[in-house]
């Protein structure tokens, strides 16, 4: 065993992780990365079938990267945003608002910092407003917005949320569009614009008390990644508009490119009342972004909102402001990954270039599809999932490692296998990869 697992185990508190555990599956010892593979001490290399954790879209020790970052640490490497600015972070921030048809950026450290700031954001909103009573939040079942306590409060996740009960403050969940909840011979539209009935029922008696909604756009990640139709997006947004209550989409995990456009609200069809101006088909009121923002490289997340929210916190007194903060908000050598990534994805027609590359890997996948164990394969841009018929307590684990014996990280949730390679995986990896997952899939030991 690699003495640095040892020393993790003495030293370090791992996140998401029954610490005991790691003495029957060790954690990996990674050296070094190589584009999308990680690197072990030894030398043994390792699909990074997950992107680190969503995070990395253009693979380990990009280049172009690396470049900004270590331009950017010959200049400033960080300076108070409260009181002070930077190129960077106005570059950044100008950026996101052409891509997002929103503005006025402000900087977290990762999603759940997002998810509190665009929360705290919404109830501020409405106490400036006039209108305090308006401070409830309405989530999906199954829904995941980080670990926080406001987020927790809005995530439905019981293995995450019932420990700390005690703590959340109170928030409505209405059904999830997920569609693999549809009945026999339900539509995934059909069954998504039925949940958002429920989403209309719950507002026609409580928008007077409701400040927001907040979703995860077409895939609910750790719900297994969760997938639904666009129409619920579009009728949310109606509804939103109808009943006076704000839209945040938390794209944390699905936004820069992960569900096939840039960010995934842009795949719901417009409503009547759009603006051709945005950008968006429909356009929330809040964005929240994060994870595959710095390419994986530091940690940085953004919240934007309409002119509308910002207006409400301009004036003289201090207590209108939003007083929120954190030492390193928009740290530039973060901003300056984060330009970069969207450099690459400007140069590099990237969306256009993972369209293709979908098409190529989903053919890869089929054979994986078609395993008699496997139900509901699904597939949204870059992201595959598929649950496991019969799997049994301690699967996601036994499928891990068996996964890591072949070269290949993939970390299961539940009973849901699922990959979300960076972007510059190759299409021999790909193969690879599904070849690694059948040989698993075959072994009725895991």
């Amino acid at each position: 065993m690699d003495p640095l697992v040892n020393r993790t185990r003495a030293a370090v508190w791992h996140p998401c992780t029954q610490m005991k555990q790691l003495e029957a599956a060790p954690p990996l010892a990674i050296a070094r990365g190589e584009g999308a593979w990680l690197i072990d001490p030894d030398g043994r290399r390792y699909l990074d079938a997950i992107s680190s954790w969503w995070v990395n879209l253009f693979g380990h020790c990009n280049p172009r990267i690396n470049a900004a970052i270590i331009d950017q640490l010959g200049k400033i490497e960080h300076v108070m945003l409260a009181g002070a600015t930077h190129a960077p972070v106005v570059e950044l921030s100008e950026r996101l608002a052409e891509l997002t048809g929103l503005g006025h950026a402000f900087y977290g450290s990762d999603g759940a910092s997002a998810t509190e700031i665009a929360l705290k954001m919404s109830a501020h909103y409405w106490r400036n407003s006039g209108r305090p009573e308006k401070n409830g939040f309405i989530s999906l079942k199954n829904g995941y917005h980080g670990e926080t306590v406001g987020a927790l409060s809005v995530t439905d996740i019981p293995l995450f949320k019932d420990t700390y009960a005690p703590l959340l403050r109170h928030s409505v969940q209405v059904p999830t569009p997920d569609a693999r909840l549809a009945e026999p011979g339900e539509t995934a539209e059909a069954y998504a614009l039925r949940c958002a009935d429920a989403l209309e029922a719950h507002l026609a008696e409580n928008a007077a008390t409701t400040a927001a909604f907040i979703v995860e756009p077409l895939v609910q990640g750790a719900a297994g990644m969760a997938m639904y139709h666009p129409a619920y997006l579009t009728r949310a947004r109606e509804l939103c508009d109808q009943y006076q209550v704000h839209l945040i989409a938390d794209e944390i995990a699905v936004g820069f490119g992960r569900t096939g456009t840039m960010f995934a609200c842009e795949q719901a069809t417009a409503p009547p009342f759009a603006s051709p101006l945005s950008p968006y088909a429909i356009r929330p009121d809040f964005i929240c972004l994060s994870k595959g923002i710095t390419g994986g490289y530091l940690p940085l997340s953004a919240v934007l909102t309409t002119d509308d929210v910002y207006a409400a916190f301009y004036g003289d007194a201090t207590a209108r402001g939003f007083l929120h903060s954190h030492s390193y908000t928009g740290n530039p050598l973060a901003c300056r990954a984060a330009l970069a990534v969207l450099d690459i994805f400007e140069h590099d027609q990237v969306i256009a270039a993972n369209r293709s590359k979908s098409i190529e890997f989903t053919a890869a996948l089929a054979e994986v599809a078609a395993h008699p164990r496997v139900r509901h394969f699904r597939h949204l841009g870059m992201i595959w999932a598929f649950d496991v018929a019969d799997a049994t307590p301690g699967f996601s684990t036994r499928f891990h490692r068996a996964a890591l014996a072949l070269g290949m990280f993939i970390r299961p949730i539940g009973h849901t296998v699922y990959v979300m390679p960076p972007y510059v995986t190759g299409a021999d990896d790909m193969r690879s990869l599904a070849g690694a997952m059948l040989r698993c899939l075959d072994n009725p030991a895991i």
